[in-house]
């Protein structure tokens, strides 16, 4: 609630929220902050109809950060929108048949990408907030995370224990402006359960790569089952969900993985620790020139310099899960080498059990080391220290570095003319950010997710005025609580909320 209403004001009519205007003409170029005050609002048709083939939005008088050199920034500008697309990004648009978003106090830009994100382990959220990521035998990590997730908890996941874990998290981060997840989906028990994580992705909503990676029992459908998945599910590659294959090199028969994924044109993604004895694996690797723009590297942490020319100059890209990295011993993010070797940088969650999964957190993560980094260079006398970080630089790694990474910079990662419309509005006139001085700044360093006022996946609204449209949240979290206790149970592991 804004200052100008009472405390019965219903919370749709709030002039200090962006909002429906029921006739599109009656917001004029000039007079949109006096209407804004005085004009009576009836709920226009929207957002039912957002996204839809001829519904044009007008998304009016907004900060836009496009994270497009072409488009440019505006501090008072216009979006317009007609079905899933972007027609339009100007200064000023008129457009008498669309309906308005009253955009002033908002930040407008793309929404997030994140490129690796294990949703099947949301109901697991903070239970292994301490771990590290493999067991160094002492006693106090004997609750690792390669253990106590991937050889125990996940054993137990039924199919419908997939599904709600899927579409819960992917509502969460969408609620958190996440636009696009690749989900590295580890949990391939059978068929059943493969349909079961494709069809959460689905039901969420947004943007999703589907990270076909291996499950942990006897029998399991992966690798073989790509052909039936890619021929079922994911035929057309112009839909909101696309495929990625999983090609683990620690796991035997990853060759197997390799070969199937390029054989169905998949980009090959595979996490790249020092700490699972992966370095001289992926030094072969190098040396035997197999790498190619289709592959994804996660992480990359403790490789050598010749493993990293050969990664780069393959056109690889990497991602990076810059808290996960520091929190969990994978080793030290290797935020500079790959910035220094000229290679496309995302962001990514990696695993709600241990760390956050919003993006201010994954943004602030890598601006501050990389800061931290060269500073310390700097303060040792190192005049070759590498550029501080800025707040854009950021804001790009988590939008189309992204993209670019996913291999859907043609549709999103930018606000651009013919791309599809994965649009955020950010609340710049929140306690926590006002007065707005700066727009990258703002989002990077001050913001969290409870700024994310609006949400757009392909022009269709999925949050609208802070609230989730379409989902019963009360309905699907009590679900997932009841996954939760039933995988707590069969995996032997005491609940206790102190441990």
């Amino acid at each position: 609630m804004c200052r100008l209403c009472s405390p019965a004001t219903p919370r749709a009519l709030c002039p200090g929220r962006p909002r429906f205007l029921s006739a599109p003409s009656e917001l004029g170029a000039g007079a949109a902050a006096a209407q804004a005050a005085t004009t009576k609002i009836t709920a226009a048709p929207l957002p039912e109809l957002s996204g839809e083939k001829g519904t044009r939005i007008l998304i009016k008088g907004g900060v836009v950060m496009s994270v497009d050199d072409a488009v440019g920034n505006f501090p008072k500008g216009d979006v317009l929108i007609e079905g899933a697309k972007i027609v339009e990004v100007a200064a000023n648009i008129e457009a008498t048949d669309a309906h308005v978003i009253d955009a002033s106090g908002k930040i407008v830009m793309p929404g997030f990408i994140d490129t690796h994100h294990h949703q099947f382990e949301t109901g697991l959220r903070s239970s292994l907030a301490d771990a590290i990521v493999v067991n160094d035998g002492k006693p106090e990590n004997a609750r690792n995370y390669y253990e106590t997730m991937l050889l125990n908890f996940s054993q137990h996941y039924r199919p419908q224990d997939v599904y709600i874990n899927e579409l819960y998290g992917g509502l969460a981060q969408l609620d958190a402006g996440v636009t696009t997840v690749m989900d590295v989906s580890q949990i391939h028990h059978s068929a059943e359960h493969s349909d079961a994580a494709i069809e959460g992705l689905r039901d969420a909503g947004r943007r999703g790569v589907f990270g076909y990676f291996e499950g942990w029992w006897e029998g399991k459908e992966h690798p073989g089952g790509a052909r039936r998945i890619r021929e079922q599910f994911f035929s057309s590659d112009d839909s909101l969900l696309t495929m990625v294959m999983g090609g683990e090199i620690y796991i035997e028969g990853y060759e197997e993985m390799w070969r199937i994924g390029r054989e169905l044109d998949l980009q090959i993604a595979l996490h790249v620790v020092t700490t699972f004895g992966m370095t001289p694996t992926f030094d072969e690797l190098a040396k035997k020139g197999v790498f190619g723009p289709d592959n994804i590297f996660i992480h990359m942490t403790g490789m050598t310099d010749d493993a990293w020319k050969a990664a780069a100059d393959a056109g690889a890209h990497v991602s990076l899960s810059v808290p996960i990295e520091m929190h969990m011993r994978h080793g030290e993010p290797p935020i500079q080498k790959a910035i220094d070797l000229g290679m496309s940088v995302s962001l990514s969650s990696d695993v709600e059990c241990t760390m956050s999964a919003d993006f201010f957190t994954q943004m602030r993560g890598l601006i501050t080391l990389q800061r931290m980094l060269a500073n310390e260079r700097a303060l040792s006398g190192d005049e070759n220290h590498p550029a501080l970080m800025r707040s854009a630089d950021a804001i790009r790694h988590a939008t189309i570095e992204g993209a670019k990474g996913l291999r859907l910079d043609n549709k999103t990662g930018s606000l651009t003319p013919g791309k599809d419309a994965d649009i955020i509005l950010l609340d710049a006139e929140a306690i926590n950010v006002a007065p707005l001085n700066n727009a990258p700044g703002a989002v990077v360093t001050l913001m969290d997710r409870s700024n994310v006022d609006t949400v757009m996946v392909a022009g269709k609204i999925r949050k609208w005025q802070g609230q989730l449209l379409g989902h019963d949240m009360g309905k699907l979290r009590r679900e997932l609580e009841e996954s939760r206790d039933y995988i707590f149970e069969k995996a032997g592991v005491e609940q206790d909320l102190f441990a």
